[in-house]
């Protein structure tokens, strides 16, 4: 039985949340019209056909100051962003808008790795900006700022002086950072940082709200630890150098489960201890790819079961955080696949290799 202490927001207003959403739902792309773009010969063609979707707006907006792949790039951002924030002001007040605020901040997380790394080399700031997805606590009006700073400490200054959380673990590790040149010394502190901060946000509910997202976050948290374990041994990196950058997920994924992989020193033995896990399926990726130490075929794997897994709470509770949870991931995703269709339509990437680049559903 549902109890009032339960739930931020009431069954009324999950009902007309839900109900919304699940609208926004039916205006994403199909498969089908997934495939027509695909199949479209060239940019213009592509817009044109985008034209006749939820992005029409968005593409007319952009066609001011843009045109070709970034006239689409432009648009297909500021559409999910808009989106994104629609969403945000459907649910308003206690553990459910901050929920939905932990799911949007991994792009505030995400923006600042992104800023970083094109400081540390020294990349075009427009080059820069046009990599940000505005999605989270940090607004194009902010990213903006942040991307005119001179250098990485500039950065992490103003995170700073605004009083943005990610700035500390970023001061923690800077003296690191700066003695080794590491850029994994920020990465990996600001998602450990992002990643047990939303953990203790969770567990400090009992809804199931609460459930739903510790189990998204949970996956996530072991999927990015058996990259990390894949890429060690890639790398030939010493297990002990590593463990620190594993994150706590769950008890069957714990640091020294993490290690006992990773000391196996290959992939294939590796791969031995995920048969028997969630996670057995990529232990069924052809053999080529174990020789020649092309991990990226696993990290998408791992990718695509973490986007089924969110999307497949469409089917969850009706009356909780589950359906935006699989929305905004949904969303995320055709945006990321349109994104692909015409960055490879712009580089003549042969068919066979844009469909491998697709997220599948």
């Amino acid at each position: 039985p549902r109890c009032s202490q339960c739930y931020s927001v009431s069954d009324m207003e999950y009902a007309y949340v839900n109900a919304r959403i699940r609208a926004m739902k039916s205006r994403l792309l199909d498969p089908s019209l997934l495939e027509h773009l695909i199949n479209k010969p060239d940019i213009d063609s592509l817009i044109t056909e985008l034209e006749k979707t939820t992005y029409r707006e968005e593409l007319e907006k952009a066609g001011v100051l843009y045109s070709g792949v970034n006239r689409i790039e432009v648009a297909i951002r500021k559409d999910l962003v808009k989106t994104f924030r629609s969403i945000l002001t459907l649910i308003k007040g206690g553990d459910t808008e901050a929920f939905l605020a932990i799911i949007l901040n991994r792009w505030d997380v995400q923006n600042i790795k992104t800023i970083i790394r094109g400081k540390k080399i020294q990349e075009n700031p427009s080059e820069i900006l046009e990599c940000m997805i505005p999605a989270g606590e940090l607004d194009e009006a902010a990213l903006t700022e942040l991307v005119k700073q001179p250098d990485v400490k500039a950065v992490i200054d103003l995170l700073a002086t605004w009083g943005i959380v990610y700035a500390r673990p970023l001061i923690l590790n800077f003296k690191e950072f700066t003695d080794t040149g590491d850029m994994l010394v920020l990465e990996y502190a600001l998602d450990t940082f992002y990643y047990e901060d939303a953990i203790s946000k969770v567990k400090a509910s009992e809804s199931d709200d609460a459930r739903v997202l510790k189990n998204i976050l949970i996956t996530e948290i072991d999927i990015n630890n058996i990259k990390t374990v894949l890429r060690a041994i890639r790398d030939r990196i010493d297990p002990e150098e590593v463990k620190r950058y594993f994150v706590k997920g769950s008890p069957e994924f714990d640091a020294n489960k993490l290690l006992t992989m990773m000391k196996t020193g290959t992939i294939e033995g590796a791969l031995k201890y995920l048969e028997q896990t969630p996670y057995q399926f990529i232990t069924k990726i052809p053999p080529e790819y174990i020789a020649e130490g092309k991990i990226s075929a696993f990290e998408k794997e791992l990718e695509q079961y973490l986007v089924k897994k969110a999307v497949s709470q469409f089917l969850g509770d009706p009356l909780s955080i589950a359906i935006p949870i699989a929305y905004i991931w949904a969303k995320y995703t055709e945006v990321t696949n349109i994104r692909v269709i015409a960055r490879c339509k712009v580089t003549e990437v042969p068919e066979k290799e844009l469909r491998e680049a697709l997220i599948s559903v």
